[in-house]
């Protein structure tokens, strides 16, 4: 059977324009290809992953360390040499630890020469840093009960303390140790049950789960807080990352949405204290930011989903756009097509980088100065110097889409030239991002939509602990001790990370 064939036009100029019209979608189909081969096997970052760098500098560390150590084997005066080196250079433990102390004396206190008595004029003290491995232990509560001998019915007993999970084994400080161990140390919990039950202790995962449930039960009003918090701030950022969930009905998972929504002002120094909140959502339409930021007014630092843009259009909220997500884009055609303009782009952007390094932690007022007089010129050559090079290249291309996408919001990402609270990227709230995607890695996928939710709100309380300088083990314990002892019928502030740093900054945390 033989196939019709499109017959080619006579004329030489059409001609021409069809093969230039496939060759720039064929490159363009190379460039995709690039891409996802880039996207599938390559690195996505502009930078060496710190991981894989620690990774490396650990084994040439260890090699450096056994190598040292066989010279020490073999030679005395090389071993005190590494000695004298360790001491000078360990620094000294930290002074809340408690100290255990030994006493190396020697057996005869004679003279060794004239067999006299001899007199204490000194001593060495050394400090060697020791580890006593987690152990588990039982609190034993009795509650002895009184009678009258003359009164049959009257039988008195103190009432037995609150607990976490009426009728359940734990406390409240291993409930707070099966979630930092989860969602700061991204263990899941079959994982854990394994540990636990090296020490002989046995606790299906079922149990564990259940913990974990009516813990982010108790501390959901701790989290509506710290949300209702951020939404009082005139700058936040936000973003968001997937959050696999099983869907039982189909057999598989489906894809939710954690989003995050992050303050931290201190590179502009600023009062309120850092916090993020994580929100989980079935889906990623643009109705979930304006739930979630429902009464925010002010400045929202985002990436380039246009869902954002609905907020905008309500008229209270400014976008801020990020320069680390254009960089990218930049990076990756630079990477795919070694591309020349996208290298100069990259000086560009790097020049804005290195003024902004220059200036953090200063005054609003003092940083909108220095981006006036250093930035606000660059920024002023790169939008034609953008349009210049467009019009040179195929419109078709994938640097003519990043252009595209620089020229599209170029009002938000300048917006930090007018307001010294605005960073030049969102990198703040990407940094939150990270854990949940290494929990993600670790534990696959949430078991339900109320999983993704408690998800959210022990994310929240743990990573805010960390923005806040606080250990998350000794926050939670301490918060659902209280909350079991009916705290959130007070003011539910005391219970927030950052008041909790506010009064023991160390003993609890020791």
């Amino acid at each position: 059977m033989t196939q019709a064939v499109e017959a080619l036009p006579d004329d030489p100029e059409t001609l021409k324009a069809m093969l230039i019209a496939e060759r720039q979608r064929a490159e363009r189909l190379v460039q995709i290809i690039k891409d996802l081969q880039r996207h599938r096997f390559g690195r996505r970052a502009e930078s060496l992953p710190e991981d894989q760098l620690l990774l490396a500098l650990e084994d040439a560390e260890q090699r450096e360390a056994e190598a040292a150590a066989e010279a020490e084997a073999k030679s005395a005066v090389v071993r005190a040499d590494g000695a004298r080196k360790r001491r000078a250079n360990r620094g000294a433990l930290p002074a809340h630890l408690p100290r255990f102390e030994s006493l190396v004396d020697v057996e005869d206190k004679t003279c060794p020469c004239c067999k006299g008595a001899l007199h204490r004029i000194g001593e060495d003290v050394s400090e060697k840093l020791d580890v006593v491995p987690a152990q588990f232990r039982v609190l034993v509560v009795r509650r002895p009960k009184y009678a009258c001998r003359a009164c049959e019915d009257v039988v008195v007993q103190s009432p037995a303390p609150a607990r976490l999970i009426e009728g359940g084994l734990p406390t409240e400080a291993t409930v707070a140790q099966v979630l930092v161990s989860k969602y700061a140390d991204h263990l899941p919990l079959y994982r854990q049950a394994q540990i636990y039950a090296r020490q002989g202790v046995r606790l299906d995962r079922s149990t564990l789960s259940d913990w974990v449930g009516r813990a982010a039960f108790h501390l959901r009003p701790v989290h509506e807080r710290i949300v209702a918090h951020l939404k009082s701030s005139t700058k936040l950022f936000a973003d968001e990352t997937t959050a696999p969930v099983l869907d039982p009905g189909r057999g598989r998972t489906k894809t939710g949405q954690l989003w995050a929504y992050a303050r931290d002002d201190r590179p502009w120094g600023g009062t309120d204290p850092p916090a993020v909140a994580y929100v989980y959502a079935p889906d990623r339409k643009a109705s979930q930011p304006i739930a979630h930021l429902a009464g925010f007014k002010g400045v929202l630092q985002v990436d380039g989903y246009a869902g954002y843009r609905a907020l905008a259009e309500k008229g209270e909220v400014s976008l801020a756009f990020c320069w680390a997500h254009l960089r990218r884009r930049f990076y990756e055609r630079f990477v795919s097509e070694a591309s020349p303009i996208a290298a100069e782009a990259l000086q560009r952007v790097a020049a804005l980088y290195r003024i902004e390094t220059d200036i953090l932690g200063r005054e609003p007022d003092e940083r909108r100065a220095v981006r006036h007089e250093r930035s606000r010129p660059l920024l002023a050559e790169l939008e034609p110097w953008l349009r210049e090079r467009l019009a040179l290249i195929s419109q078709k291309s994938k640097l003519a889409e990043v252009i595209r996408y620089a020229l599209s919001h170029w009002s938000g990402l300048t917006r930090f030239l007018d307001d010294g609270r605005i960073e030049i990227d969102s990198n703040t709230v990407e940094r939150s991002i990270r854990p949940i995607a290494l929990n993600r890695k670790n534990a696959l996928f949430a078991g339900s939509d109320d999983g993704g939710q408690n998800w959210a709100v022990i994310a929240s309380l743990v990573e805010t602990c960390k923005l806040c300088g606080v250990d998350p083990h000794a926050y939670l314990a301490q918060v659902l001790t209280r909350i079991v002892n009916g705290h959130l019928a007070h003011d539910i502030d005391d219970l927030l990370p950052w008041a909790y740093a506010k009064a023991s900054p160390l003993k609890d945390a020791a």
